[in-house]
């Protein structure tokens, strides 16, 4: 496992003072953008490649938000690369070790001068899985996201240079940045589970449809011809249920 410590910024809390949803995520990407630096195979490694993992799906369980000041460990291991897919875990702990986030993600890995999908080569890993590593002990979302038909739509969100990362396309949290303003305030997301489809870039016109749900809420982000960029699955309480 790979781990760095850090506490809990100002900058990085909402107005409850606890770090947002999009904070978590930038704590997740950060932790597996040391490690693979720090192993030599980072942004310099995939672009003389020409190479990039991409990521295709986020499943992220929050059992209490951190806390404005709090110290914390954030920790990451990919465990295991089939074709051209890799599986990586995520973890935030408190300073005694208690889980306080716990995630899975799905990449794939990209020829971006070809423009498709590339199979992972063993020196494209090399070191990631020197000791092994278990896939983390948590409940594992099943499948796709299905996007129900009855949906309300949102105001449309035109990507900015803010949204763009080093892929050149919008990164990741900001499609759940996007999400998190089209819905209730009063909101407290216990789970999200992210289906990446489509990149956007800058310029693009971002389309949000809302479904509520039992379990809170499905929001597909669409192109204006109906192709989804990606489609979350929330489950949320009201904020007054503190976690």
């Amino acid at each position: 496992m790979y781990t760095f410590g850090s506490r809990v910024r100002y900058s990085e809390t909402d107005e409850y003072g606890k770090l947002t949803l999009t904070g978590i995520m930038n704590y997740f990407q950060d932790c597996s953008t040391f490690q693979s630096e720090e192993l030599g195979l980072g942004i310099a490694y995939l672009e003389e490649k020409k190479r990039a993992w991409w990521l295709s799906s986020w499943q992220i369980v929050i059992d209490r938000y951190p806390l404005l000041g709090e110290e914390i460990v954030v920790g990451t291991w990919p465990y295991d690369f089939k074709g051209f897919y890799g599986y990586r875990n995520f973890t935030i702990c408190d300073k005694l070790g208690n889980y306080l986030v716990r995630a899975n993600s799905v990449w794939f890995f990209f020829d971006t001068e070809k423009g498709r999908p590339a199979k992972v080569t063993p020196d494209d890993i090399r070191g990631y899985m020197e000791s092994g590593h278990e896939p983390l002990k948590m409940e594992y979302s099943p499948g796709k996201i299905k996007v129900p038909s009855n949906r309300r739509t949102a105001e449309p969100v035109i990507i900015g240079k803010h949204h763009i990362d080093t892929n050149h396309h919008v990164n990741n949290a900001q499609y759940v940045q996007i999400t998190r303003e089209v819905l209730p305030e009063t909101i407290q997301v216990r789970e999200l589970r992210v289906d990446y489809k489509k990149a956007a870039v800058f310029g693009n016109v971002v389309l949000p449809y809302i479904c509520r749900t039992e379990e809170g809420y499905i929001v597909s982000l669409q192109d204006e011809q109906g192709t989804a960029y990606a489609n979350l699955w929330l489950r949320t309480g009201d904020r007054e249920e503190q976690i």
